[in-house]
């Protein structure tokens, strides 16, 4: 795998509380020097990415994140904020998923919460993917969020916020990797700071990264004797 290949599976991400305008736009020059995946936000910030990516004249789409970052959130609030967020011109949304409701028994809420948002991110040819928020889970409770994530129609699993003490983990992802059909997508994020974990994801089974540190890994990737840019070994 090149750098290039590694930056275009990997979510360029800002999002802290104290992300400024000017660390966003900065966020987007480096997104589309790049080429990586998306640039993900917060819902605040949606516009002044979409706008920036434009003026750069750079095809990379706007993620941002819904229910965040505990999943709480009531299924209106969710859907109310998945559709302002399209309206500013995001096309990937990060959903969190109601984890105090799975560790309720409460499925059905878990599920409706999820095809909800699916429902109107898929109305406006946007893609959805799944916060599990793997380290407050069981081995059972991940399984059962990958299912239940599927069934809702979502388009992709996610391990973390990078909120709750804990990241992604080779184990979780391929736990994730087995527990969801091919055509989902299985996102790695929190904590991946560096080129070596971010290999670990992929050969794991991870389809997308998330990461703040994405030059950095990038460029470690360049400078990795088996990621030449010439090379044909993949």
């Amino acid at each position: 795998m090149t750098s290039s290949q590694l930056a275009q599976l990997i979510d360029h991400t800002a999002l802290k509380p104290e992300t400024t305008a000017a660390q966003i736009v900065e966020l987007c020059a480096e997104a589309a020097t790049h080429r990586f995946a998306s640039v993900c936000v917060m819902p605040f910030w949606v516009r002044l990415a979409a706008t920036t990516l434009k003026e750069l004249g750079a095809m990379i789409p706007v993620c941002t994140v819904i229910g965040f970052p505990n999943g709480a959130h009531t299924t209106g609030i969710k859907i109310a904020e998945a559709g302002a967020a399209l309206r500013d011109g995001a096309f990937e949304l990060d959903m969190v998923m109601n984890v105090g409701a799975l560790k309720s028994g409460h499925e059905d809420v878990v599920q409706t919460d999820i095809a909800q948002v699916v429902k109107e991110a898929h109305r406006q040819g946007a893609i959805v993917k799944v916060i599990l928020e793997t380290s407050l889970l069981t081995t059972d409770e991940k399984r059962r969020a990958c299912q239940l994530s599927v069934a809702a129609g979502a388009d992709f699993v996610k391990t973390s916020t990078g909120f709750s003490g804990g990241g992604a983990t080779v184990e979780d992802i391929r736990l994730m990797r087995e527990c969801v059909p091919e055509n989902v997508g299985v996102k790695a994020s929190g904590g991946i700071r560096d080129y070596a974990t971010a290999m670990a994801m992929i050969q794991a089974g991870a389809t997308r990264i998330g990461a703040s540190a994405s030059v950095a890994i990038v460029a470690a990737a360049q400078e990795h004797p088996s990621n030449s840019e010439h090379s044909t070994d993949y």
